[in-house]
């Protein structure tokens, strides 16, 4: 079971993600204003106490129970509460495994602000139990400091005004570094169905320009005329992602970039050798690949390449971008309280950072039993369980960006949604909890219409979802 000891882990964890913060500016590009010793030791030694003493009972397996947890009647409510709490936020894993060589995750920070501005957690029904585990005031703005100084410190990209500086969404930046070199074979190698078995498929023809990324169909077809049995996401701004596919199961833009090709639904290749024996046949661009790759054609120079070149695939200059910059002007207020309505009903708790998501896996029942509702299991309903093999993490996905998102329809990993206002009402039904009334689904909905940006300087092509 779990010892005082080995929570004082997650106090050092806690303390050190803003202590070392001044370290870390440097390399994320945060605000360069935050002195190294800010916000002091001590401050955010109390909130590692605060964690331990009133979250970690509810959110940390293998936790000491109390004894009252073994009597018939309460054992249920009780197991069933902690296994709530468990699915909602795994301290443990959020607060301790994740951050032993990172800072604390984007989605972790926004989950935390928003049950302490709202004043949920502890529970009512825990509370009325456990005097002690109330949250006071000093608490809570002890708390909401550490977010504040841990989000300016890892993740603010300096792009938004001062007065937007602190929300849980940041403007994306105009470009990232990259290798023009790379980038160019890349580009090439994008829309080169010559890493198709039979030579028919490309990249580009699930990740279509014209449709935002995507083929705007529930699933993708492959090779042959097969279809898979999960919806193709987008891979614009796909960089900004912690993990890549729906369940993770790719690290980085290239190793996701390896994926498709071997896949015998997708684009059906033998192996590399034999994707690359056909490339160098191509005398003009194997001069143009060797030059930049001199040990030649391989799996992991393609791959390279295509993630190099997946990189540039970025869409700043949202409206939602030039507000948060600063211009007042670019959201009607309509679309400003369709903001704060997203804020509101826990959307921005996993709808995280630069590209609006991609930063956590989520459970898509964590509040109501999607999938028993849904009918029809699909083999891609495991999510990230079917990547990791563990229980805990069956019906876990990772959460979708959603920039451009009116252009992206269908949604969902299973792709069964095909309107913004029925994605809007799923999530708030079976993530959040909450029934969201039509009228502020409708504000949601004109406020995620503000996030569709440009690339290469135009307006991203693609059709907007009616609704």
């Amino acid at each position: 079971m779990r010892t005082r000891s080995a929570l004082l882990v997650a106090s050092c964890v806690l303390a050190a993600s803003v202590v070392t913060g001044g370290a870390l500016n440097e390399s994320v590009g945060a605000d360069k204003g935050i002195p190294p010793n800010h916000p002091q030791l001590t401050k955010f030694s109390k909130v590692s106490d605060i964690v331990m003493d009133k979250c970690m009972a509810c959110h940390s397996r293998n936790y000491d129970l109390p004894f009252y947890a073994n009597i018939p009647g309460i054992k249920e409510i009780i197991e069933k509460d902690f296994n709530d709490g468990l699915r909602a936020m795994d301290l443990n894993l959020e607060l301790v495994e994740a951050a032993k060589d990172k800072p604390i995750g984007e989605a972790t920070l926004a989950k935390m602000e928003w049950v302490i501005v709202n004043e949920t957690m502890p529970p009512a029904k825990f509370t009325a139990v456990h005097w002690g585990s109330r949250v006071s005031s000093e608490d809570r703005a002890a708390i909401l400091d550490w977010v504040k100084a841990s989000r300016a410190a890892h993740y603010a990209t300096g792009l938004a005004a001062p007065r937007h500086a602190d929300e849980p969404l940041q403007p994306l930046p105009d470009a990232l570094p990259v290798n023009a070199a790379k980038v160019a074979l890349g580009e090439k190698l994008f829309v080169d169905k010559r890493l198709s078995g039979d030579n028919t498929v490309a990249c580009v023809t699930c990740h279509d320009f014209s449709k935002a990324g995507t083929d705007n169909k529930r699933f993708a077809e492959g090779i042959r005329g097969q279809f898979g049995d999960i919806n193709a996401p987008t891979m614009f701004n796909a960089a900004f992602n912690t993990k890549q596919f729906w369940n993770g199961r790719a690290a980085d833009l290239q190793e996701q970039a390896g994926g498709p090709p071997m896949n015998p639904i997708e684009m059906g290749s033998k192996d590399w050798d034999e994707i690359c024996a056909k490339l160098a046949q191509d005398p003009e661009l194997t001069a143009a690949f060797t030059a930049v790759y001199p040990d030649g054609w391989n799996g992991k120079n393609v791959t390279d390449a295509i993630a190099e070149y997946e990189k540039t695939l970025i869409t700043p200059n949202s409206r939602f971008d030039k507000w948060l910059k600063g211009d007042d002007k670019a959201l009607t207020a309509q679309e400003i309280e369709g903001y704060q309505r997203f804020k509101m009903y826990r959307c921005s708790s996993c709808h995280v950072g630069k590209s609006v998501g991609g930063q956590s896996f989520e459970y898509m029942d964590l509040k109501k039993a999607y999938f028993e509702d849904r009918g029809n299991p699909l083999g891609s309903d495991e999510g990230l369980k079917g990547f990791t093999g563990k229980a805990e993490d069956l019906h876990r996905f990772k959460v979708p960006n959603l920039r451009n998102v009116e252009l992206t329809a269908p949604y969902l990993h299973d792709g069964t949604v095909t309107t913004l206002d029925e994605a809007v009402r799923i999530m708030g039904v079976y993530l959040s909890g909450m029934d969201i009334p039509k009228g502020d689904r409708d504000l949601i909905v004109g406020f995620l219409r503000t996030l569709t940006g440009e690339w290469n300087g135009k307006p991203l092509a693609g059709e907007a979802v009616k609704n």
